[in-house]
């Protein structure tokens, strides 16, 4: 049974399509942007997130505490919110709810919730209900309650802040991630880091988005403190050295993992050190080059895909509560058992930069094509974004097996990567006004 889609009246209600003016006649001649964090480190132990061994052991402190940081984009009325957590997931629905609740009344219509997919945080799925949290971990489902509160308000914060910016975006290829799946040589891989720098009218810069992708796994899992792993060392570097919050914002990891090269960097301080000084003389070196055109275009998408387990079986039930514990994969498997509701968002900033954000863990060769497709000069993947259901691999990936592949750990129906990733291609297209006799800007709604 294929994917389905949303009928085409729904899709229209749902594509969002607000094109910003650009410099020319009454258009703004910069971007407004602003930026705030939050610490979103749980006060109390709780289960932690990312490695099934554990089961429903607490967490034991902290090793490094765990942030959330928000920019707000605004280009003319149009805004959107980019949030880099040191979380292991996307929020679920309820939290997406949540947020888009405390924000819309700000106009903030359009927001990309990006857990970095640390190993090293905290359970957020448990509820407050018998069976599914209440009683048994009611210091994690307090966390969770409060969460959506603390990233909305990092948020707004960052709205109440906006000025006049500049966005100069630009990356390179590096050698420090490997595929960790692939039983194929050669071996895909997105080497490419790179790096969107938002300045002051005095060049100075405001804010620092680096993407890369590699699963943040450099923290040993038998250490039980929360860590924002190698990613948490790299904005560090950054922020020391330009003096401006950075965003670190994952891409499409589920096969990726950190390849340090040197063996002084095999620890998520060195390892992250290494990669943040990269993405410094990527930014330094935009100092004075030309700047995206003002502009932001946003489409949201909604699927419903089938699963290819019964989630809903007593034996997968139990199966999956061995491998984890029971409070947790009855809240996930409540969100799967009926279907697999993604949610996607695709955005167009300026001319140059296409991003795709999927609520998952998408594998590279996802992000491969969408570079060698998209007709930008940069087109990023966000993963992790707005949700969590679990792996997204390519066709020829989930049929070689493995873990990340095989229909345990990426239930979702096959081929669901590649129907996101041409939808999100469409979408790109559609917003720079590329398909002739189409309704260029269908009515906007939130998705």
């Amino acid at each position: 049974m294929p994917p389905t889609l949303v009928p085409r009246a729904a899709f229209l209600a749902l594509l969002l399509a607000v094109f910003a003016p650009t410099a020319r006649g009454d258009g703004p001649s910069t971007f407004r942007v602003g930026v705030a964090e939050t610490d979103v480190t749980p006060d109390r132990p709780t289960p932690m997130w990312g490695y099934g061994a554990r089961h429903d052991r607490l967490s034991e402190g902290v090793l490094d505490r765990l942030k959330a940081k928000a920019v707000v984009i605004q280009a003319g009325e149009a805004k959107l919110a980019i949030v880099g957590m040191d979380l292991g997931r996307g929020p679920t629905p309820a939290m997406m709810a949540r947020i888009r609740a405390l924000v819309s009344p700000r106009k903030i219509d359009n927001v990309l919730i990006c857990g970095s997919h640390t190993h090293h945080g905290p359970v957020i799925e448990l509820t407050d209900r018998p069976g599914f949290g209440k009683g048994t971990f009611d210091d994690a489902v307090a966390y969770a309650s409060r969460l959506p509160d603390l990233i909305a308000g990092a948020i707004l914060e960052a709205d109440a802040k906006l000025e006049p910016a500049q966005m100069r975006i630009g990356d390179r290829e590096t050698a420090l991630n490997r595929n960790r799946h692939a039983k194929r040589e050669p071996r895909p891989v997105d080497p490419r880091l790179t790096v969107v720098r938002f300045d002051r009218p005095d060049g100075e810069p405001l804010a620092v988005l680096v993407h890369f992708a590699a699963h943040p796994v450099m923290t040993p899992g038998e250490v039980l403190k929360f860590s924002a792993d190698y990613p948490g060392a790299l904005r560090s570097t950054v922020e020391r050295k330009l003096r401006a919050p950075c965003l670190f914002i994952q891409g499409a990891a589920g096969n990726l993992s950190p390849n340090p090269g040197q063996p002084a960097d095999r620890t998520p301080e060195a390892f992250g050190r290494t990669l943040g000084l990269e993405a410094i003389e990527v930014a330094e070196g935009l100092a004075g080059t030309p700047a995206v055109p003002p502009s932001l275009a946003v489409a949201s998408d909604r699927f419903d895909f089938p699963t290819r387990l019964n989630l809903k079986s007593a034996v997968n039930l139990l199966l999956y509560g061995r491998a984890f514990f029971p409070e947790l994969v009855r809240n996930l498997l409540e969100e799967y058992g009926d279907g697999m509701k993604a949610e996607t968002t695709t955005v167009l900033l300026g001319d140059r930069l296409g991003v795709v954000a999927l609520p998952g863990e998408p594998f590279c060769q996802h992000a491969l094509r969408l570079r060698e497709r998209a007709d930008l000069p940069h087109a990023l993947v966000f993963g992790y974004c707005n949700g969590h259901l679990l792996y997204f691999p390519t066709i020829e990936a989930a049929a070689q097996g493995g873990y990340g592949a095989d229909s345990q750990m990426s239930p979702i129906a096959l081929g669901a990567g590649e129907r996101m990733m041409d939808r999100a291609l469409i979408n790109l297209f559609r917003l720079r006004g590329k398909f002739p006799g189409e309704q260029p800007n269908p009515t906007p709604s939130k998705p």
